[in-house]
């Protein structure tokens, strides 16, 4: 009789729920580690294991029903574009439907992750050490700790401006902000969404876009946008034809990002979601500046020749991908990217997985489902992997794909176009 599986998953956000569903579907001993008190990750607010960035006013980018998994949509009643704290309670409904709760090990901190001493590529066996010294062992590890845990600092900003400075990552509400001058660096949703927090109550609110910005609006037509477009988004739509329907579509919407006062690009970006920023920025309750050229004490020199004093310095400036248990010889952190092979695997190991550590052009959750049941197929045996060459060949594609289509930003180390990883997943699986 074949032994049954063991699968150890590191992470009981939404990427790690969704493993553990389809693991356990097939008949597999399944744990999951999570370093906090709660299932749900980064859409629990104030989450005691300090690693979750949601602020009071944060609502999921993607719509509603674009955002469920497949097999558990969302109670009807739940509004068009969710709150962290209906994501929050939908994930714990989702732990509890499918029996996942029950096997997550609470507050326990993985520190250590290694081969087993008897670890074989026919046989893996892996090792986990918790903070508390327990050694768990498994013969599958998937890591589904996320990737926006650590905030990536900028000396600049960090350590040059001389009144109150704090990353995104620990922006909670714009009361303490009433009344303030408060500058807020970056293009990204959250820079957005603090911004627009910020507009009505600070006493001046500056967004500093260093690079473009294609800002897609919630709605389009009294629907959701994702909802409007996304009968574009079919295989056999070429992607340049679905890119200019998205782009005149938010023109219409929008108007020009350059009369915004964002910078042009050459290149694609990794495009935003925000109801309010265009009318405050019409309205001049938020202003853009291009970039900071110095800092002194609390005056910020801007690059087109202004300058202004700010009580207050927000960096929205992303985050580092954070694998501070997993040695270098595993896997090692390259200009905020990873070596995996379809986004999931180190091509000199089996048996481990690195669960949704990608940006996407839509829904996480979405992708999250077609990835693991990748890793099913293959833990199951139904899929072979290539030979090691044809893994690192497929790497080095996608990096090159990245460069030649995105700035070269940590953002986009990451970068996945959906519907053609999807076909990637599906032919190699």
């Amino acid at each position: 009789m074949m032994e049954r599986k063991s699968i150890g998953i590191v992470g009981a956000g939404a990427s790690g729920l969704t493993c553990a569903k389809h693991m356990l579907e097939e008949g597999w001993d399944v744990t999951l580690y999570e370093i906090g008190s709660h299932v749900g990750g980064m859409w629990v607010y104030n989450n005691d294991n300090n690693r979750s960035s949601a602020y009071r006013t944060l609502h999921i980018n993607t719509a509603r029903d674009l955002t469920s998994f497949s097999d558990y949509p969302f109670d009807p009643s739940v509004q068009p574009f969710p709150s962290h704290w209906d994501m929050a309670k939908y994930l714990k409904d989702y732990g509890e439907h499918f029996g996942i709760t029950q096997r997550v090990r609470f507050n326990t901190k993985i520190v250590d992750l290694r081969p087993a001493p008897s670890y074989s590529p026919e046989k893996p066996r892996w090792q986990l050490t918790s903070e508390a010294g327990e050694i768990f062992e498994h013969d599958t590890v998937v890591v589904a700790s996320g990737h926006l845990t650590k905030p990536l600092e900028v000396a600049m900003f960090r350590d040059g401006f001389k009144g109150e400075y704090l990353h995104s990552h620990d922006y909670k509400e714009p009361a303490p902000f009433v009344k303030k001058r408060v500058c807020v660096v970056g293009v990204g949703n959250s820079a957005l969404d603090i911004a627009s927090d910020l507009a009505v109550g600070a006493e001046r609110t500056v967004l500093i876009a260093r690079s473009s910005a294609l800002i897609i609006p919630k709605l389009a037509f009294g629907r959701p946008f994702w909802d409007t477009i996304q009968p574009f988004y079919k295989p056999w739509i070429p992607a340049a034809v679905r890119n200019r329907v998205l782009k005149a579509l938010v023109y219409i919407i929008q108007g020009d990002m350059k009369r915004l006062g964002f910078p042009e690009t050459s290149k694609r970006v990794h495009a935003t979601s925000n109801a309010n920023i265009v009318n405050h920025i019409h309205y001049r309750r938020v202003v853009v500046k291009q970039g900071i050229e110095r800092i002194e004490g609390k005056t910020l020199h801007f690059v087109d020749g202004t300058a202004e004093e700010f009580d207050t310095l927000i960096a929205a400036t992303g985050y580092e991908i954070d694998l501070d248990f997993v040695p270098p010889e595993i896997l090692k952190i390259k200009d905020n990217g990873l070596d995996l092979y379809m986004r999931l695997v180190p091509p000199e190991w089996r048996g481990l997985y690195f669960l949704a550590f990608f940006n996407s052009d839509t829904a996480l959750n979405w992708i999250c489902e077609g990835q693991t049941r990748w890793i099913r197929e293959h833990e199951a045996g139904r899929a072979a992997f290539p030979s090691k060459a044809d893994m690192l060949a497929e790497i080095d594609q996608r990096k090159s794909w990245v460069r030649t289509n995105f700035k070269d930003t940590p953002r986009h180390a990451i970068e996945v176009e959906h519907l053609p990883y999807f076909a990637d997943l599906r032919r190699t699986m």
